[in-house]
């Protein structure tokens, strides 16, 4: 590794270290409400710069520009929907999470729903995340490293085996470290940092890569060439052909984008530590205008990629890591790859603190021990944390054995996703729902996805809809058995929703016209690239 590179790794690494600990050493970490929520203190810069930050890591970096290496601009409705359901996420979603004043998402279903609502989706929370996301972080995240630190030649271990065990352990402690003994805050802290990092290693990538196809004639030449070189690649409506075909951004991909930017207790742990309502609509609102940047540095490097490399051999899944390796100068490399060691990190110890909030709050303290102290409870979420980390650790080398990492992480969260959302839209949007309906929803749901998935004569029916259309159809099916069993046996009394008084709730005066707008620039986005 060259002197350079490594000398700005190491500042930058530690420059986020020492700034996040002397804006958070006097946090007080005793209670639930200060370790879990920072203390409902989050203003809306921050929980957009955790939100994006949590949101990145590098099996989106890699995949999402891996894909575009593939299909092109069309990819980019995995960013830009998002925005949609971001805007969704701020003025339905979060002024009824922050009223009830929760935590957890399964706290929430144990107020509309009951005890065993809240247990059933505790378990499939913690089940993914232990046996899918943080391992899935873990895995990539080393690969990663590996290659943009060239770490083979640093640490002079000739064994990939044993160098991305040792690699996936450096990660995983490093992160538990974040999560679990700096708090929710340290977390949010950190997260703005490196994501300030991470855009704007991003976006100069795009320029040196825009710069080197032209010649050194400048970016707009580069653009010119990609447009004339490549134009196939550069249409944002996907044919049936490719991953994300037009017509699933109204399906599967607009619903899988809703329940991870909506109900997704690892991202929208940030915005219930919100001060406000106002600061967390503006969080979220923020957010969405920040991801309609994401294909600059999320896609558009894989179509560069693609120019550079195409009839070379270069893997799609391989092609960013060698076009950040060729473009940047070195002192430039070290400082993304900072950049991306705070992705990494930030998505695994979002994760884990989520995790570590689940058990504790709604096992530990819910079932296991009621009359635990606020000590207690904060002590049983390390502890659980530790432990999730450990075992998230010793998967993460299984899965190497994926042929493809990215599409196997999409397929596996649909399991849960669909389940989880479609209980939660129901438990908002009626009063007579049954905890019967919700309990029946989260258990079928997952087993009959897993079956479609994963029995030989079943899978066929997904591949001949498409997936994402499938997991639609699997959606509506949930829904219309909840709306039935409540017709069939109601609530003997209608819920209503009560005020916590935990916050401000007064909404930003602004919100509606700002959600107006982000709206309005995804359709002129998918307009400009017909």
């Amino acid at each position: 590794m060259n002197a350079l590179t490594l000398a700005s790794f190491v500042f930058f690494t530690a420059l986020v270290a020492f700034v996040t600990w002397r804006i958070t050493r006097h946090d007080d970490h005793r209670h639930s409400n200060g370790y879990f929520l920072a203390g409902r203190s989050l203003t809306f810069p921050i929980i957009a710069g955790s939100l994006m930050m949590t949101n990145l890591s590098t099996e989106q970096m890699v995949g999402l520009n891996g894909a575009a290496f593939t299909d092109g601009l069309s990819v980019m409705a995995w960013e830009v929907i998002a925005v949609v359901t971001l805007v969704t996420m701020a003025m339905f979603f979060l002024p009824r999470f922050l009223k009830s004043g929760v935590t957890t998402v399964p706290e929430l279903l144990a107020l509309r729903f009951d005890r065993t609502t809240r247990l059933l989706a505790n378990i499939i929370f913690m089940v993914a995340y232990a046996a899918i996301l943080l391992p899935s972080i873990l895995y990539s995240g080393a690969l990663g490293l590996m290659g943009l630190l060239d770490l083979q030649t640093l640490t002079g271990i000739e064994s990939n085996a044993v160098l991305l065990v040792l690699t996936i352990v450096a990660v995983g402690v490093g992160g538990s470290i974040y999560a679990l003994f700096g708090g929710l805050r340290s977390i949010a802290i950190s997260d703005t940092i490196n994501g300030v990092g991470l855009l704007i290693g991003g976006l100069m990538i795009v320029y040196f890569g825009l710069n080197a196809i032209s010649d050194g004639q400048g970016i707009l030449a580069g653009w010119d060439t990609l447009k004339t070189s490549h134009p196939e690649k550069m249409r944002s409506w996907g044919t049936e052909d490719q991953s994300v075909p037009f017509s699933t951004i109204f399906t599967g991909v607009l619903l899988l984008n809703m329940f991870y930017w909506c109900t997704n207790q690892q991202i929208i742990q940030r915005t219930f530590a919100a001060k406000t309502l106002a600061e967390g609509q503006k969080g979220v609102l923020l957010t969405g205008l920040l991801k309609l940047l994401g294909p600059l540095y999320l896609v558009l490097p894989g179509i560069i990629a693609f120019h550079m490399y195409v009839g070379e051999g270069v893997k799609a899944d391989a092609a960013y890591g060698q076009l950040v390796h060729d473009v940047l100068p070195a002192p430039l490399t070290g400082f993304f790859a900072a950049a991306m060691v705070g992705a990494i990190l930030s998505s695994f110890n979002s994760a884990l603190n989520s995790t570590a909030t689940l058990f504790s709050l709604d096992v530990y303290k819910a079932r296991l021990k009621p009359n635990a102290t606020e000590a207690q409870v904060v002590r049983a979420s390390k502890w659980s944390g530790w432990l999730m980390a450990i075992a998230a650790m010793t998967i993460a080398p299984l899965m190497a054995s994926q042929e493809s990492l990215f599409v196997y992480v999409q397929k596996v969260n649909s399991l849960y996703y669909v389940p989880l959302l479609s209980v939660i839209l129901v438990g908002f949007l009626t009063r007579r729902v049954p905890a019967l309906a919700a309990n029946l929803a989260l258990v079928l749901g997952c087993v009959v996805i897993a079956a479609f998935y994963f029995v030989p004569p079943l899978a066929g029916v997904v591949d001949a809809v498409s997936n994402f259309h499938f997991i639609a159809i699997v959606m509506v099916l949930l829904v219309l058995m909840m709306l039935a069993i409540g017709k069939m046996m109601p609530r003997a009394e209608p819920w209503v929703q009560q005020d916590a008084g935990a916050i401000d709730m007064t909404p930003w005066s602004k919100a509606w016209p700002a959600s107006i707008a982000l709206l309005v620039l995804v359709v002129a986005i998918y307009l400009a690239f017909i």
